[in-house]
């Protein structure tokens, strides 16, 4: 049967719920229609961009009727800015439908009629959470300026006058570089033909220490004074660490060899009361407010007595099982980026912690040394990508068996997806889950799962 809605069309649709990403859901006589920028309660108009045998995705034009959990977005670039996709949607209604989306994922792909979800965990700030920027450069008549990608767009960026997300210091660390920019009279990168020289600018704050770390990304060769450069920056006295690095790829990326120009090496950031160095190319969670409760919870669900050895795979910096090290007997860290197992090190010498390990190795192809390294494990914590546990990792895991599996998750379709197979095939149950909100106005959702066996 043919699709009953055509591309281009105009449609007025009522959105009904968020499908996981954070598009509309609504429905034409049963046909599912996924709507950007369609939020629940909505009455609009929408036209059609893609269309499918079972379902159609739209854009919606104008807001005919809004819902009652529409709200007045503060933020002048929304929803231009691909950013954010929710500040038009009530917070509370935002938390809703971040736990529907958890519990959904459960049920529909991890195969568990009655998820043992704990109520979610609310954003302690709404707005300025972020402690990691990354903008990118664009062409405007006024010169150089930064910004972020537009909602959609991989090859507009939009300039950024005011950035909700970041702080005060953010935004004007940002606009200095934007002024120095422009009175170099240095040219931002086009992707399009790949000619310009200025690409990204990095901005991470170490927000209970005070202490900032900007990275300034090129293209190839040095057109800039670095004294120069360095001084406009030290104007504000909370940078401290200050790096250079060279992208000679058409790649959007920023996790790239660093040259430091001035300053410290790393900055410091403080979470349950413990230090931890930070380089520009380590990985921490970017709302430093949230990733304490995270880590509380985590440690809450791993049940630590003082006799156990604790596994802490994807480890990054260190943070979680250095948070646990005090109620452990020993901590094992593994982590294939060398540039974070080195910072976990430095945490451990820097907090006076003896009864941790990191080493640097691919998660599924370490487990056997580590075993041979460190015994069984009586918990493993695991933080891995939003791909999930790879599929050698996840075999090895349900192979050694252990009792308590932390699975910290940024990807609840990867969770339920894992924790069927370590279910099925290792005979691993779902205990406890609880989601926590780390990214407001975002459809990014975090969750600490028990697994036991």
């Amino acid at each position: 049967m043919a699709a009953p809605v055509q591309r281009n069309e105009e449609l007025e649709l009522d959105v009904e719920s968020l499908a996981y990403g954070g598009n509309g859901v609504a429905r034409l006589n049963g046909y599912v229609v996924f709507v950007r920028r369609g939020l629940p309660g909505d009455r609009v108009r929408a036209r059609v961009t893609k269309v499918k045998r079972n379902f159609a995705e739209a854009l919606v034009t104008e807001v005919v009727t809004p819902g009652p959990r529409h709200v007045d977005a503060p933020c002048s670039h929304y929803p231009a800015c691909g950013g954010c996709r929710f500040q038009d949607l009530a917070y509370e209604a935002q938390l809703e439908q971040k736990a529907a989306w958890v519990r959904d994922s459960l049920v529909r792909l991890g195969k568990v009629e009655e998820p043992p979800l704990e109520e979610i965990v609310g954003a302690l700030d709404v707005f300025h959470y972020r402690n990691k920027v990354e903008y990118s450069f664009t062409r405007t008549p006024s010169g150089p300026a930064l910004g972020f990608h537009k909602a959609g767009r991989w090859d507009e960026v939009l300039e950024i006058e005011k950035c909700w997300l970041t702080t005060e210091l953010g935004n004007a660390i940002r606009d200095a570089v934007r002024d120095w920019a422009r009175g170099e009279r240095l040219e931002a990168y086009s992707q399009e033909d790949q000619s310009g020289y200025l690409r990204h600018l990095v901005v991470r704050e170490g927000r209970n220490t005070g202490q900032a770390l900007v990275q300034l990304v090129t293209a190839a060769g040095e057109r800039f004074e670095r004294e120069h450069f360095v001084d406009v920056l030290r104007q504000f006295p909370e940078v401290r660490s200050i790096h250079w690095s060279v992208n000679e790829s058409p790649a959007e990326v920023t996790h790239l060899p660093t040259e430091l120009l001035w300053g410290e090496e790393a900055i410091e950031e403080e979470l349950l009361g413990l230090r931890f160095r930070v380089r520009p190319g380590a990985f921490l969670q970017t709302n430093t407010r949230m990733a304490e409760r995270l880590y509380e919870v985590a440690l809450e669900y791993a049940a630590l007595s003082g006799d156990e050895t604790v596994w802490d795979l994807y480890c990054g910096i260190g943070t979680i099982g250095l948070c646990m090290a005090s109620r452990a007997l020993t901590v094992w860290g593994v982590e294939v980026v060398e540039e974070s197992v080195a910072c976990a090190l430095e945490n451990a010498d820097l907090n006076g912690i003896t009864n941790a390990a990191f080493f640097a190795g691919n998660v599924g192809q370490s487990i056997e040394e580590l075993r041979d390294r460190a015994g069984d494990p009586d918990v493993v914590v695991v933080d891995p990508p939003r791909a999930g546990l790879a599929g050698k990792a996840l075999k090895r895991l349900g192979e050694i068996g252990a009792p308590r599996i932390v699975y910290v998750s940024c990807n609840p379709t990867t969770l339920a997806s894992d924790f069927a197979r370590l279910r099925d095939d290792y005979g691993y149950s779902l205990a406890r889950a609880r989601p926590l909100d780390m990214f407001p106005h975002t459809p990014h959702v975090e969750c600490v799962s028990l697994l036991e066996r």
